[in-house]
């Protein structure tokens, strides 16, 4: 995914930066003189965190009555993350109107007139949005500490505060980012306010896991997430970059749903028909199918690498929670071929639940993807490699050969399957990026329904062939070549 977001890299040199910044200290400036939007801020940033105090000091009164003070205590650090995501949500508005509202106020035309760059235009309002809901964030959460240490005599760990106060910068660079492509993209602060649920909920609900992470003191896990989020930060500031544009800004009065003009669009390109204006035969459109392919190699070598990174977790995860012998007992030669013949009874349906199961599994990860930039995706396809590596770690640590487990139980049909799910996984990735790095010369709409256009003809026809049959030769052959190598 980073991959395509650095495929057509926009040059950001140091005059752009100096410029950027020169535009954010003109609306910063704009911003504080406004007392409409600073007193509420204020007002909130001090009331709240005096608020998590209260809540923090009867919650350790109530626990301490029965014994129970770590669950406040593991609860108090999470008061912390709440604290700092609070006056970011709220001065969220400022960044749905980074564009669109001067386009309401019919102040955006002098400033789109200037001789600033869309890079530079699009980071100088990135940047002076930022300001405030992180002043804001970070004198929440410096007023809550205090009123922790003068109340009840707690002060978090240096390396958690550190962990928060990162955690909420890069929080508030992803709302910040994304709220401004959404400023935009809308043509009106409403559609911009309405589409900004899409930021407050996955945030609030990335709140809950790091709530998950410090409930069970798993503070080691906050640095991956906060390496994620980072990596999120960096996509979407270049998905800005990517979409901006001054003059599609200024020509949209009407954010509009074409569905006939969508439909049409798609049936061309999935059928072949935009080619030359005629539907093309079997063989044509297989030639053109088989034509997408090579297009896919960034999203092969991206599914590659996360196939060996799955086996290896697996193989690591094995090492690490290994089963008790009785378990481990399971995976040995004799059970296999018991396990094999208790299946025999239900033969004929197997393909049909192995084939329903795989399509299912490669279009709920396409589906999901589409929100995650593909991230979704690629966790999807490397969850049966992790299961399957760890089984071969279990069966290594038992005293058994993985090896010869794996030929018998994966390699027959994974020779069919595992290319049909790269295939898929790839026309997917391809799909999730349009949306972050658009092809030049076409617009998001063209370029997102032509991805998926050829996501479906490679789902068609060729994913789904490769599935039917690898569901039988899992079904059939498979087992056989069990029996063989086990001596069944």
């Amino acid at each position: 995914m980073t991959l395509a977001v650095l495929k057509n890299p926009i040059p950001v040199t140091r005059h752009d930066l100096y410029m950027s910044m020169v535009l954010a200290r003109r609306e910063v400036k704009d911003t504080f003189r406004d007392w409409r939007i600073l007193t509420p801020i204020i007002m909130l940033t001090l009331l709240f965190p005096a608020l998590m105090n209260f809540t923090a000091g009867r919650m350790l009164d109530f626990v301490s009555d029965y014994g129970a003070e770590i669950i406040a205590t593991q609860m108090i650090p999470f008061l912390l993350l709440v604290v700092g995501f609070f006056p970011m949500s709220f001065s969220l508005i400022i960044a749905l109107e980074a564009f669109v509202g001067e386009k309401e106020r019919k102040s955006l035309e002098p400033l789109l007139a200037t001789p600033l760059t869309d890079a530079q235009l699009y980071l100088g309002k990135m940047v002076a949005v930022l300001v405030l809901p992180l002043l804001s964030a970070y004198l929440g959460m410096t007023v809550y500490v205090l009123g922790l240490y003068f109340s009840i005599g707690y002060s978090p760990p240096a390396q958690l505060f550190a962990q928060a106060i990162m955690l909420t910068t890069v929080q508030g660079i992803i709302m910040v980012s994304a709220a401004v492509v959404v400023s935009s993209q809308t043509t009106s602060v409403r559609g911009a306010n309405l589409l900004a649920s899409f930021i407050i909920v996955p945030m609030a609900l990335l709140i809950q896991a790091e709530a998950a992470a410090l409930f069970w003191g798993n503070h080691f896990g906050l640095w991956w997430l906060f390496l994620a989020l980072a990596i999120t930060a960096v996509v979407l500031i270049r998905m800005g970059l990517h979409l901006f544009n001054r003059e599609e800004m200024m020509g949209r009065d009407l954010d509009q749903i074409r569905l006939g003009w969508i439909m049409i669009q798609f049936r061309d390109r999935f059928t072949g028909k935009w080619e030359n204006g005629r539907y093309p035969n079997p063989f044509r459109w297989y030639k053109q199918t088989f034509a997408i392919i090579p297009q896919l190699g960034k999203g092969f070598s991206i599914l590659l690498a996360a196939f060996a990174g799955a086996m290896v977790m697996g193989i690591i995860l094995a090492n690490i929670y290994t089963l008790p012998p009785h378990l481990q007992a399971e995976f040995s030669s004799e059970n296999i071929t018991a396990n094999l013949s208790e299946l025999e009874f239900m033969l004929g349906d197997l393909p049909r639940l192995i084939f329903t199961q795989n399509v299912r599994v490669v279009i709920l990860a396409a589906l999901l993807g589409t929100f995650t930039f593909g991230v979704l995706a690629v966790l999807i396809f490397m969850l049966p490699w992790v299961l399957v590596g760890f089984a071969a770690g279990q069966i290594y640590l038992a005293g058994d050969d993985p090896i010869l487990f794996l030929a018998g139980t994966i390699l027959p049909h994974a020779l069919i399957e595992l290319p049909a799910l790269l295939l898929a996984m790839a026309a997917a990735l391809r799909w999730h990026i349009t949306v972050i790095a658009p092809p030049p010369n076409t617009t998001l709409g063209e370029a997102f329904i032509a991805a998926c256009a050829d996501f479906g003809r490679i789902f068609v026809g060729l994913v789904i062939p490769m599935l039917f049959l690898a569901a039988y030769v899992e079904a059939y052959v498979t087992p056989q070549v069990l029996f063989a190598l086990y001596g069944g």
